[in-house]
């Protein structure tokens, strides 16, 4: 199961991991894509460890946006969090998603940040390492 860094600069680093599950207290800052779904489980993963930013696949979004719920819980902890098109990036696959990922939704505190629907992910998260 892949893990591993994918790029640095002065402001942290972006971590990819094909599972959520994979998220460890040595990633505390970081920001972290997932190819997990952003359901309600992943984000309890996701709030064990505090992160700067952490991006899903929108698994389709579903009923009841199930598929993204974990937006809204990370937003009550002021974490940046979305979700990239599951069109655009297969579900499982952490370097399809950092390769190819579309923005599909972004919580509030991710919107602050300048991130958007419809950016490509990896160009969307080079500047808040400061790349």
């Amino acid at each position: 199961m892949l893990k591993k860094e994918v790029l640095r600069g002065p402001a942290g680093s972006i971590l990819i991991m094909d599972s959520i599950t994979k998220v460890a207290p040595q990633d505390i800052g970081a920001i972290v894509v997932s190819a997990s779904h952003g359901g309600a489980s992943s984000g309890e993963f996701a709030l064990e460890v505090p992160l700067k930013a952490v991006f899903f696949n929108d698994a389709g979004v579903g009923k009841d946006n199930a598929g993204i719920a974990a937006l809204t819980m990370l937003q009550t902890r002021g974490v940046a969090a979305g979700a990239v098109a599951h069109t655009s990036a297969r579900i499982g696959d952490a370097q399809d998603t950092w390769d190819f990922g579309i923005v599909s939704h972004v919580n509030e505190a991710a919107r602050r940040l300048g991130l958007a629907p419809g950016q490509p992910l990896r160009t969307a998260l080079a500047p808040l390492v400061g790349v």
